[in-house]
């Protein structure tokens, strides 16, 4: 994960970089379309062609006839002043590795700016999809101590076996014996950390009963479970 985060925070600091880059590029027009241009070079203005120009037009008509003009005039202004500049939307790739005997999982990040786009795609390992490959395999080849070891590198099996009075093997142990060898070694234990929690929890409450008994008067219980005040009837 720690590469992964690497990876996309240079990736889009890099677009973000390319696209500061071309958004403040110049050009010698405004937004409105009018020329920035002053026409002006190294020696000096440039000479405007000036000069007295006329244009003159005329029509004879035949005697008897006469002439009518109509004049239509249409204005479309369908100008758009904002940027016009259009570049494909980047995609995350698709990581397929749902077709293949192999516990990856595919991740793809996309991000697009203007003119510039970027995507990247990557595989991660399920480490809990090859946990179960592994015992299968060793199922298959008789060795069903060694799977049942395997799964019991996670936490959450090693603790249901604990419950269920089946515990884990322990270097060749089984049963009895391992549970005896788990206990020596507790920190051993996959679920070591929600194991102590527990033992404190367990002690907590185990210390509160003893209390409330101590401040209790001394009594006996009768055949049926309840507890009777020494000295009564």
């Amino acid at each position: 994960m720690k590469n992964i985060f690497i990876i996309v925070c240079v990736t889009i600091a890099m677009l973000f970089v390319f696209g500061a880059l071309f958004d403040n590029a110049m050009a010698d027009v405004t937004n409105t379309g009018a020329t920035t241009n002053d026409q002006v070079n190294s020696t000096g203005s440039n000479t405007a062609i000036t000069g007295g120009y006329e244009s003159t037009s005329s029509t004879t008509y035949q005697s008897g006839s006469s002439s009518n003009t109509t004049s239509t005039s249409t204005t479309n202004n369908n100008s758009y002043t904002g940027d016009t500049r259009t570049v494909p939307s980047a995609s995350a790739p698709g990581i397929s590795a749902m077709s293949q005997d192999l516990c990856t999982v595919g991740v793809g990040i996309g991000i697009q700016k203007p003119l510039i786009g970027g995507s990247i795609g990557i595989t991660k390992r399920d480490m809990n999809c090859e946990r179960m490959k592994l015992s299968k395999l060793l199922f298959d080849f008789n060795m069903k101590v060694a799977a049942v070891s395997i799964l019991c590198q996670d936490a959450r099996v090693f603790s249901a076996m604990a419950h269920a009075g089946t515990p884990c093997p322990f270097n060749g142990k089984i049963g009895g014996d391992a549970l005896d060898e788990w206990n020596k070694y507790d920190e051993q234990r996959p679920d070591y950390e929600e194991y102590t929690k527990a033992l404190r929890y367990m002690e907590e409450v185990d210390s509160q009963i003893t209390e409330a008994m101590d401040d209790k008067e001394a009594y006996i219980v009768d055949g049926n479970g309840n507890p009777v005040q020494l000295g009564s009837e």
